[in-house]
């Protein structure tokens, strides 16, 4: 692989883990800590969405990004001829 396909794939890679960790952030901090008194006026199955999103919607997300990563980090790969 050249050199300016190394840095391509560099850049693709280090772009998708930084937008995955921008709505990680956004979710555990913003979501779960920041706005939970605003969440809780809502509730979803009787629970306080502020809570529910610090209890269950943090891990649900996270399960999540970890499927998202693996599945584009695969079409990268094959993108750019990584083999494995």
């Amino acid at each position: 692989m050249g050199k300016d396909k190394r840095q391509a794939y560099w850049r693709a890679n280090t772009a998708l883990i930084r937008n995955l960790l921008i709505v990680w952030a956004l979710v555990s901090l913003v979501f779960s800590i920041l706005l939970v008194e605003q969440l809780n006026a809502l509730r979803i199955g009787g629970l306080p969405l502020g809570f529910w999103m610090a209890q269950q919607g943090s891990i649900l997300t996270f399960v999540v990004l970890i499927f998202i990563y693996a599945i584009q980090m695969d079409k990268l790969d094959r993108k750019y001829g990584i083999r494995k």
